[in-house]
Protein backbone atom coordinates (compact mmCIF):
# COMPACT_ATOMS: atom_id res chain seq x y z
CA UNK A 1 0.00 0.00 0.00
CA UNK A 2 1.23 3.81 -0.74
CA UNK A 3 2.26 5.37 2.81
CA UNK A 4 -0.71 7.69 2.94
CA UNK A 5 -0.48 10.56 5.39
CA UNK A 6 -3.90 12.33 6.76
CA UNK A 7 -2.58 15.17 8.41
CA UNK A 8 -4.60 18.62 9.67
CA UNK A 9 -2.59 21.47 10.05
CA UNK A 10 -4.48 24.41 11.91
CA UNK A 11 -7.87 24.26 10.19
CA UNK A 12 -6.58 22.68 6.49
CA UNK A 13 -6.83 19.04 6.45
CA UNK A 14 -4.09 17.07 3.88
CA UNK A 15 -4.13 13.65 2.51
CA UNK A 16 -0.88 13.31 0.66
CA UNK A 17 1.12 9.96 -1.00
CA UNK A 18 4.36 11.01 -0.48
CA UNK A 19 5.92 11.44 2.85
CA UNK A 20 5.86 14.89 4.57
CA UNK A 21 9.08 16.75 5.69
CA UNK A 22 9.76 14.98 9.43
CA UNK A 23 6.65 12.69 8.80
CA UNK A 24 8.81 9.10 8.47
CA UNK A 25 6.75 6.92 5.62
CA UNK A 26 5.70 4.27 7.58
CA UNK A 27 4.09 6.32 10.43
CA UNK A 28 0.03 6.21 10.77
CA UNK A 29 -1.05 9.33 11.26
CA UNK A 30 -5.09 9.56 11.75
CA UNK A 31 -6.85 12.04 9.81
CA UNK A 32 -8.15 13.32 13.43
CA UNK A 33 -4.93 14.03 14.00
CA UNK A 34 -3.49 17.62 14.09
CA UNK A 35 0.21 18.42 14.32
CA UNK A 36 1.57 22.00 13.59
CA UNK A 37 4.79 22.34 12.02
CA UNK A 38 8.35 21.21 12.47
CA UNK A 39 6.64 18.06 13.92
CA UNK A 40 8.49 14.88 13.35
CA UNK A 41 7.17 11.61 13.62
CA UNK A 42 9.43 8.63 13.57
CA UNK A 43 9.22 5.23 12.27
CA UNK A 44 6.63 3.22 12.94
CA UNK A 45 4.60 5.66 15.17
CA UNK A 46 0.96 5.98 15.47
CA UNK A 47 -0.17 9.11 16.18
CA UNK A 48 -4.43 8.78 16.63
CA UNK A 49 -7.53 10.60 16.36
CA UNK A 50 -8.00 13.18 18.65
CA UNK A 51 -4.30 14.24 19.51
CA UNK A 52 -3.10 17.64 18.60
CA UNK A 53 0.82 18.26 18.51
CA UNK A 54 2.62 21.52 18.96
CA UNK A 55 5.60 23.09 16.99
CA UNK A 56 8.36 21.06 17.33
CA UNK A 57 7.87 18.24 19.08
CA UNK A 58 9.53 14.96 18.41
CA UNK A 59 7.78 11.86 18.22
CA UNK A 60 10.08 8.88 18.52
CA UNK A 61 10.14 5.27 16.49
CA UNK A 62 6.90 3.18 17.49
CA UNK A 63 5.51 5.74 19.74
CA UNK A 64 1.96 5.06 20.00
CA UNK A 65 -0.39 8.72 21.10
CA UNK A 66 -4.14 7.93 21.68
CA UNK A 67 -6.56 10.91 22.16
CA UNK A 68 -8.08 13.12 23.34
CA UNK A 69 -4.45 14.57 23.79
CA UNK A 70 -2.95 17.62 23.55
CA UNK A 71 1.10 18.01 23.95
CA UNK A 72 2.94 21.43 23.26
CA UNK A 73 5.84 22.95 21.92
CA UNK A 74 9.18 21.35 21.61
CA UNK A 75 8.65 18.08 23.97
CA UNK A 76 10.60 15.12 22.80
CA UNK A 77 9.29 11.68 23.12
CA UNK A 78 11.29 8.66 23.03
CA UNK A 79 10.81 4.71 21.20
CA UNK A 80 7.95 2.88 22.23
CA UNK A 81 6.15 5.68 25.02
CA UNK A 82 2.32 5.06 24.98
CA UNK A 83 0.72 8.28 25.62
CA UNK A 84 -2.74 9.24 26.05
CA UNK A 85 -3.83 5.40 26.70
CA UNK A 86 -7.78 4.84 28.64
CA UNK A 87 -7.33 4.74 32.18
CA UNK A 88 -6.88 1.54 33.97
CA UNK A 89 -9.53 2.22 35.87
CA UNK A 90 -12.44 -0.51 35.98
CA UNK A 91 -15.69 2.47 36.55
CA UNK A 92 -13.93 3.85 32.94
CA UNK A 93 -16.65 3.49 30.78
CA UNK A 94 -15.43 5.36 27.51
CA UNK A 95 -16.23 8.93 28.58
CA UNK A 96 -14.10 11.45 26.48
CA UNK A 97 -11.66 12.24 28.73
CA UNK A 98 -8.10 13.59 28.47
CA UNK A 99 -4.53 14.20 28.81
CA UNK A 100 -2.83 17.34 28.32
CA UNK A 101 1.54 17.64 28.13
CA UNK A 102 3.02 21.01 28.07
CA UNK A 103 6.09 22.42 26.24
CA UNK A 104 9.74 21.21 26.42
CA UNK A 105 9.04 18.02 28.44
CA UNK A 106 11.66 15.11 27.37
CA UNK A 107 9.94 11.71 27.82
CA UNK A 108 12.14 8.58 27.71
CA UNK A 109 11.21 5.00 26.50
CA UNK A 110 8.21 2.80 27.40
CA UNK A 111 6.65 5.46 29.39
CA UNK A 112 2.79 5.76 29.63
CA UNK A 113 0.48 8.46 30.36
CA UNK A 114 -2.81 7.40 30.83
CA UNK A 115 -5.75 9.98 30.41
CA UNK A 116 -7.97 11.26 33.14
CA UNK A 117 -11.38 9.91 34.41
CA UNK A 118 -14.92 11.36 35.22
CA UNK A 119 -15.07 10.77 38.77
CA UNK A 120 -12.10 13.56 39.08
CA UNK A 121 -11.47 16.51 37.05
CA UNK A 122 -11.47 14.45 33.25
CA UNK A 123 -7.93 15.39 33.02
CA UNK A 124 -4.75 14.47 33.47
CA UNK A 125 -1.71 16.93 33.10
CA UNK A 126 1.91 17.54 33.17
CA UNK A 127 3.45 21.18 32.93
CA UNK A 128 6.23 22.40 31.09
CA UNK A 129 10.31 21.54 31.00
CA UNK A 130 9.88 17.66 33.05
CA UNK A 131 12.93 15.28 32.65
CA UNK A 132 11.07 12.28 32.35
CA UNK A 133 13.08 8.69 32.42
CA UNK A 134 12.23 5.44 31.01
CA UNK A 135 9.23 3.21 31.92
CA UNK A 136 7.48 6.09 34.00
CA UNK A 137 4.08 5.20 34.96
CA UNK A 138 1.51 8.16 35.12
CA UNK A 139 -1.91 7.14 35.90
CA UNK A 140 -5.43 8.74 35.38
CA UNK A 141 -6.16 11.95 36.77
CA UNK A 142 -2.08 12.41 37.69
CA UNK A 143 -1.20 15.96 37.54
CA UNK A 144 2.51 16.66 37.53
CA UNK A 145 3.55 20.44 37.67
CA UNK A 146 6.88 21.75 36.30
CA UNK A 147 10.23 21.26 36.25
CA UNK A 148 10.31 17.95 37.94
CA UNK A 149 12.69 14.63 37.44
CA UNK A 150 10.93 10.95 37.62
CA UNK A 151 13.36 8.41 37.43
CA UNK A 152 13.51 5.20 35.78
CA UNK A 153 10.46 3.10 36.67
CA UNK A 154 8.86 5.73 39.16
CA UNK A 155 4.99 4.80 39.29
CA UNK A 156 2.54 7.33 40.43
CA UNK A 157 -0.89 5.76 41.10
CA UNK A 158 -3.95 7.50 40.08
CA UNK A 159 -5.28 11.13 41.29
CA UNK A 160 -1.15 12.22 42.58
CA UNK A 161 -0.38 15.31 42.89
CA UNK A 162 3.44 16.47 42.03
CA UNK A 163 4.41 19.80 42.61
CA UNK A 164 7.33 21.98 40.90
CA UNK A 165 11.14 21.30 40.81
CA UNK A 166 10.07 17.55 42.15
CA UNK A 167 12.48 14.85 42.50
CA UNK A 168 10.83 11.18 42.18
CA UNK A 169 13.43 8.49 42.88
CA UNK A 170 13.72 5.27 40.54
CA UNK A 171 11.51 2.08 41.65
CA UNK A 172 9.56 4.97 43.96
CA UNK A 173 5.67 3.90 43.98
CA UNK A 174 3.13 7.11 45.22
CA UNK A 175 0.04 5.86 46.47
CA UNK A 176 -2.94 6.96 44.52
CA UNK A 177 -4.64 10.81 46.38
CA UNK A 178 -1.10 11.09 47.44
CA UNK A 179 0.24 14.72 47.14
CA UNK A 180 3.75 15.52 46.74
CA UNK A 181 4.74 18.91 47.48
CA UNK A 182 7.38 21.33 45.85
CA UNK A 183 11.11 21.24 45.76
CA UNK A 184 10.74 17.48 47.78
CA UNK A 185 12.53 14.64 46.71
CA UNK A 186 12.09 11.34 47.08
CA UNK A 187 14.63 8.46 47.61
CA UNK A 188 15.34 5.48 45.58
CA UNK A 189 12.64 2.80 45.68
CA UNK A 190 10.54 4.81 47.54
CA UNK A 191 7.22 3.59 49.28
CA UNK A 192 5.02 6.89 49.46
CA UNK A 193 1.20 6.10 51.24
CA UNK A 194 1.30 9.39 52.74
CA UNK A 195 1.41 12.85 51.51
CA UNK A 196 5.32 14.36 51.30
CA UNK A 197 5.11 18.38 52.37
CA UNK A 198 7.42 20.68 50.05
CA UNK A 199 11.30 21.15 50.32
CA UNK A 200 11.47 17.77 51.98
CA UNK A 201 13.32 14.49 51.24
CA UNK A 202 11.72 10.97 52.53
CA UNK A 203 12.50 7.51 51.53
CA UNK A 204 12.69 4.22 52.41
CA UNK A 205 9.65 1.34 53.09
CA UNK A 206 7.55 2.36 55.88
CA UNK A 207 8.22 6.03 54.25
CA UNK A 208 10.08 8.70 56.43
CA UNK A 209 11.69 11.75 56.80
CA UNK A 210 15.78 12.53 56.48
CA UNK A 211 15.98 16.24 56.21
CA UNK A 212 15.02 18.59 53.18
CA UNK A 213 16.39 19.16 49.59
CA UNK A 214 19.07 21.99 50.58
CA UNK A 215 21.11 20.85 47.30
CA UNK A 216 18.15 21.29 45.29
CA UNK A 217 17.15 24.62 46.95
CA UNK A 218 20.76 25.98 46.41
CA UNK A 219 20.31 25.50 42.26
CA UNK A 220 17.07 26.96 42.18
CA UNK A 221 18.95 29.73 43.47
CA UNK A 222 17.68 30.11 46.78
CA UNK A 223 19.28 32.71 49.71
CA UNK A 224 21.63 31.53 52.37
CA UNK A 225 19.06 32.96 54.67
CA UNK A 226 16.02 31.41 53.13
CA UNK A 227 17.67 28.04 52.93
CA UNK A 228 17.94 28.84 56.87
CA UNK A 229 14.74 29.02 57.06
CA UNK A 230 13.34 26.18 55.45
CA UNK A 231 15.56 24.33 57.86
CA UNK A 232 13.97 25.47 60.69
CA UNK A 233 10.44 25.02 59.39
CA UNK A 234 12.00 21.04 58.70
CA UNK A 235 13.15 21.19 62.49
CA UNK A 236 9.63 22.75 63.72
CA UNK A 237 7.81 20.03 61.71
CA UNK A 238 9.75 17.16 62.50
CA UNK A 239 12.66 17.50 64.80
CA UNK A 240 11.03 19.09 67.59
CA UNK A 241 8.14 17.33 69.13
CA UNK A 242 5.61 19.92 68.62
CA UNK A 243 1.98 18.60 67.57
CA UNK A 244 0.95 19.28 64.54
CA UNK A 245 -0.97 22.52 65.11
CA UNK A 246 1.78 23.94 67.44
CA UNK A 247 4.24 23.34 64.64
CA UNK A 248 1.80 24.86 61.64
CA UNK A 249 1.49 28.15 64.42
CA UNK A 250 5.57 28.45 64.66
CA UNK A 251 5.65 27.70 61.27
CA UNK A 252 3.61 30.80 60.53
CA UNK A 253 5.10 33.17 63.17
CA UNK A 254 8.44 32.91 60.73
CA UNK A 255 6.21 35.26 58.19
CA UNK A 256 8.36 38.71 58.17
CA UNK A 257 11.65 37.38 59.96
CA UNK A 258 13.18 35.93 56.72
CA UNK A 259 14.10 38.01 53.63
CA UNK A 260 12.08 36.63 50.83
CA UNK A 261 11.40 33.24 52.70
CA UNK A 262 7.19 34.12 53.31
CA UNK A 263 6.44 32.88 50.11
CA UNK A 264 8.50 29.48 51.34
CA UNK A 265 6.03 29.83 54.74
CA UNK A 266 3.10 30.08 52.65
CA UNK A 267 3.81 27.08 50.45
CA UNK A 268 4.44 24.67 53.36
CA UNK A 269 1.47 25.94 55.43
CA UNK A 270 -0.84 26.06 52.32
CA UNK A 271 0.24 22.83 51.49
CA UNK A 272 -0.18 21.11 55.31
CA UNK A 273 -3.64 22.62 55.30
CA UNK A 274 -4.94 20.72 52.40
CA UNK A 275 -3.32 17.75 53.24
CA UNK A 276 -5.63 14.93 53.09
CA UNK A 277 -3.47 11.47 52.68
CA UNK A 278 -1.79 10.65 56.46
CA UNK A 279 -0.26 12.60 58.75
CA UNK A 280 2.67 13.78 55.81
CA UNK A 281 4.95 11.59 57.90
CA UNK A 282 5.31 12.27 60.98
CA UNK A 283 3.42 8.82 62.03
CA UNK A 284 6.98 7.24 61.32
CA UNK A 285 9.61 10.15 62.75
Amino acid sequence: LAPFHHVRLGSESFSVSEPMAGIHPTAIVDPGAELAAGVEVGPYAVVGAGVQVGEGTRIGPHVVLEGPTTIGRDNVIHAHAVIGGAPQDMKYRGEPTRLVIGDRNTIREFCTFNRGTVQDGGVTRVGDDNWVMAYVHLAHDVQVGSRCILANNATLAGHVHVGDWVIVGGLTGIHQFCHVGSHAMTGFQSHVSQDVPPFMMVSGNPLAVHGFNVEGLRRRGFSRERIAGVKQMHRLLYRDGLTLEAAKAAIGALRGTIDGGDADVDLLLGFLAASTRGKIGRAHV
